[in-house]
């Protein structure tokens, strides 16, 4: 080491004896005491200097090699023959699914390059390191690069678990028969454990999937001691800002049992990552500054030798230097080609390798394609402690692909290969497929008894059985308590009291914590907004999760309710960081499927921060399948005054109608609240039914009416009618709404009755989304089933035996309340008030007139339907404008 940075700083170095004296030294200290002692040496070393005023730059990056010296690698035990075959055949096998689903049909895609990058770290891994849950063992959890599918589906199939006629259907899933394009538990729930594109959400979701398999532990509710979550990315997808966004958090909590693997290939889907810098590089400083282990596998074990004989520090100097750009060119060459272009940097270079042909130069290998450096990483990141472990592993995109696509920028769209190039790959890996056979490009499997199959299936029942598998229903029943626990929210408010439904929620939830089944299964997620919605007494009463638990004295300890935080603490609160929550909510909603564990997540948010930011994670939570409640506090585009443009949400129930097994609703009193929240629990939890709730809560004051006998099944059901109009009128309309806009329709029946003698019927509607799939459901079967008794809607139900126009009124855009319009009865004038345009700061009163939805405009629109049906005079209209003091001029709320 001394006589390498002796020849490199020779130029600069003013005292090269004093230097050398120097390094001969930790060379010493090296190989008689390790690299542990000489670390601490140094960092006195760099301290005392620091201290002493010395300006000595920072840097979180090693030499361009890798972590693991040579010396100091374990070897895989494996049978690294058998190994080698198998791995062939998935390639192989991985190859003809993607081509033939491509020649059927060309639009199909699919991708064969990511797993033939990556087939050597899978396969090490399923073969020697990832437990499937057992008696003794609840299973490592896998989120495996999504491009890299067709690869894991080849090995189910050499394992038995596939059938040919399944890869035959890959991406052809309407049927029934085929495979998905990705990881999608949704489509394949016995299969995938998690889905993991887009890209960046599996590095996302799997650092808070870490954290709570340590929650879990500290609670005292699973024993997830040796258990580890592994997640596989591509170096260009680690440009996501979710892929790095939490990597300081897994760090501060410690998360040892979690290793992200960066497949670093050097290549994105159009081009290089980084052409004029290194990409692994960059990542190793950011992971190791966030305070990760970071492990680099760069060079295969031709490098060794070679490396060795660099004692001047000129290949390690080369090797920081060369850039990406070309490291992907030399790949897509040749040996001459490296050899004149890398080799050919420095005149001893060459001389290093004269002995070596062109094609030993070609066959010196990056890391990731060697089994044994792979094994080495692996084993460290699976020993080590205290800290999260990040690989970063150097390989070939589309390895094995040859001049059709290796390396090249092209590789990750390929997806139809010649009949060449089908012939080039089965010679190369030694396929026993006989060339009048090649054109149908059948897949591959030996016989049963054949010595490897009988390997590859020895191995998985050495580690508890086969992945990836993912548990349906989880085996332990808990109670949901009855509706009748929540007595307290289903009564009148007091004369004279008044609360707004985010009271009425924690009032439910603090029922629910105390329950002796359900309760210690509950999971509030909070992103430090828990004073807002009066939440802040849950930090006394179940106290906040650290693992350190709380080792300062809070500055509210004289107060009831101080911040509290504890290591078996029951509330998760992630700061300012929606996606983070997010995350711990799916990872606690999908608990039943990871840890056979129910567990039971309500986590509150500002809605107009939810849908919109997670909206990708809520996909991803539907996928998985995901059980639990997502609580939109201070919902609706006039209930949060003066907050301003984005504060307010007048469209999270749009986003949420889109996704089918989400449950959306937006009540606007307890009873509901309590109503529907039983209601989800008992589904989701007594049933194990695969849907999560997204409830909506204010943060305005009124009174609650309580509840009335019969409400239960329209309040679930989306719609009922909640008062009656004055039978004696002689016209009547029906008013429509949720939330806290449904009292604008109550004081709008009032002023009907007493300023135009019109009786108006008052419906609530919790949920239009609801609604409007019944209806779409009805409308579907009618279509298919024509000679049938057609079904009605249920709103049609509802409305076909009243009167007189209907007028539909929320807090959200009209397009919310729009999705029930094909069910009205035919015959009936359906009119939408909706908060369209830009949120802006105010006070609820200004606010609701801005948008034109409060009592007044609800009123004129429902005397402008009447005039519209003949009903009444147009005068009334124009004379209710005049009345209320509506301004005629003032423009559309929607261009302000």
């Amino acid at each position: 080491m001394s006589a390498q940075l002796d020849q490199v700083t020779a130029n600069t170095d003013p005292d090269s004896q004093e230097t050398k004296e120097w390094l001969d030294a930790l060379a010493a200290v090296l190989e008689q005491e390790g690299p542990e002692r000489a670390h601490y040496l140094m960092e006195r070393l760099i301290d005392l200097a620091r201290q002493s005023g010395s300006d000595i730059p920072f840097s979180a990056n090693t030499a361009y090699v890798n972590t693991i010296p040579a010396h100091l690698e374990v070897h895989c035990p494996g049978n690294l023959e058998y190994e080698e075959k198998l791995r062939s055949w998935m390639r192989w096998n991985a190859m003809a699914m993607v081509v033939k689903a491509n020649r059927v049909d060309g639009d199909l895609g699919g991708h064969l390059s990511s797993f033939a990058s990556l087939a050597n770290m899978l396969g090490i891994g399923f073969n020697h390191f990832w437990k499937a849950p057992s008696e003794n063992h609840g299973g490592d959890l896998l989120y495996i690069q999504g491009h890299s599918s067709p690869g894991v589906y080849a090995r189910a199939f050499l394992e038995g678990r596939l059938s040919e006629e399944q890869l035959t259907h890959y991406r052809r899933e309407v049927d029934g028969k085929g495979l998905s394009s990705y990881p999608h538990p949704k489509l394949m729930p016995n299969f995938w454990q998690f889905p993991t594109v887009s890209m960046g959400l599996g590095p996302l979701m799997a650092i808070y999937q870490a954290r709570f398999l340590k929650y879990l532990h500290a609670r005292s509710i699973a024993d997830t001691t040796d258990r580890k979550v592994w997640a596989f990315c591509g170096d260009g997808e680690m440009d996501e800002p979710e892929s790095l966004g939490a990597i300081g958090m897994a760090a501060r909590e410690k998360l040892d049992n979690l290793v992200i693997v960066v497949n670093c290939n050097l290549q994105r889907l159009d081009g290089p990552v980084r052409g004029n810098g290194k990409i692994i590089q960059e990542l190793e400083a950011d992971f190791r500054g966030a305070g990760w282990n970071v492990v680099k596998v760069i060079w295969g074990p031709g490098w060794d030798a070679l490396l060795k004989q660099d004692k001047d520090g000129i290949l390690r100097k080369v090797m920081m230097e060369t850039l990406d750009g070309e490291y992907q060119n030399y790949k897509a060459k040749d040996g001459a080609y490296v050899r004149k272009h890398f080799f050919g940097k420095h005149p001893k270079l060459l001389e290093m390798v004269a002995n070596m042909t062109d094609d030993d130069i070609w066959r010196l290998t990056r890391g990731g394609h060697d089994p044994h450096k792979i094994y080495a990483a692996f084993k460290v990141a699976q020993e080590h402690k205290g800290q999260p472990t990040v690989l970063l592993v150097k390989t070939i995109k589309g390895f094995g692909m040859g001049k059709h696509g290796e390396a090249r920028n092209t590789a990750h769209n390929t997806k139809k290969l010649t009949d060449e190039a089908v012939r080039e790959m089965r010679d190369r890996y030694s396929i026993p497929i006989p060339d009048d056979k090649l054109a149908d490009i059948p897949f591959y499997k030996p016989a049963d008894d054949a010595p490897e199959i009988k390997y590859l299936h020895e191995r998985r029942a050495a580690l508890g059985g086969y992945l990836p598998a993912r548990r349906m229903q989880a085996d332990e029943k808990l109670t949901v308590p009855p509706l009748s626990a929540f007595q307290n929210v289903l009564d009148a408010t007091a004369e004279g009291r008044e609360v707004s439904s985010t009271q009425t929620y924690v009032r439910i939830l603090t029922t629910l914590l105390k329950d002796p089944s359900v309760g210690p299964r509950i999971v509030p997620v909070l992103v430090d907004e828990s004073r807002t919605f009066g939440m802040e007494g849950l930090f006394r009463q179940v106290g906040i999760f650290n693992q350190q638990g709380q080792l300062y004295e809070p500055v509210d300890k004289d107060q009831v309710m101080y911040y509290r935080e504890d290591k078996a603490g029951q509330i998760l609160q992630e700061g300012i960081n929606e996606a983070g929550g997010m995350s711990s909510w799916i990872a606690a909603a999908t608990s039943y499927s990871t840890n056979n564990r129910v567990m039971i997540p309500f986590y509150t948010y500002y809605s107009m921060f939810g849908m919109q930011r997670i909206g990708d994670l809520v996909w991803a939570a539907a996928d998985m399948r995901a059980r639990g409640f997502l609580m939109g506090g201070t919902a609706g585009r006039t209930t949060l005054n003066g907050e301003g443009l984005q504060h307010e949400d007048g469209h999270s129930h749009l986003f949420a109608a889109a996704v089918p097994n989400c449950m959306p609703y937006d009540p606007t009193f307890g009873h509901e609240l309590a109503v529907i929240i039983q209601d989800g629990m008992r589904r989701m939890v007594e049933k194990q039914e695969d849907v999560f709730y997204y409830i909506t809560i204010m943060n305005e004051n009124y009174p609650h009416p309580g509840i009335k006998p019969g409400q239960e099944e329209g309040i679930l059901k989306g719609m009922y009618l909640l008062h009656e109009g004055d039978k004696k009128a002689k016209q009547r309309v029906q008013l429509i709404g949720s939330g806290t806009i449904l009292r604008e329709s109550i004081f709008a029946q009032e002023l009907l009755l007493k300023d135009w003698n019109i009786a108006a019927d008052v419906w609530s509607a919790p949920s239009l989304t609801l609604v409007a799939r019944d209806g779409q459901d009805a409308e579907r079967w009618n279509l298919v089933n024509p000679t049938k008794e057609q079904r009605v809607p249920y709103v049609t139900q509802l409305l076909k035996d009243t009167s007189g126009p209907i007028v539909a009124t929320t807090d959200y855009m009209r397009a919310f309340a729009e999705q029930i319009r094909a069910f009205i009865p035919k015959d009936r004038t359906y009119r939408v008030l909706g908060t369209d345009g830009f949120g802006r700061s105010d006070t609820r009163a200004a606010l609701r007139e801005f948008f034109e939805v409060n009592r007044y405009y609800i009123t004129v629109a429902a005397l402008k339907s009447l005039a519209e049906e003949g009903k009444i005079d147009a005068k009334v209209v124009e004379q209710a404008v005049v009345k209320y003091g509506l301004n005629a001029n003032k423009p559309n709320p929607v261009t302000q």
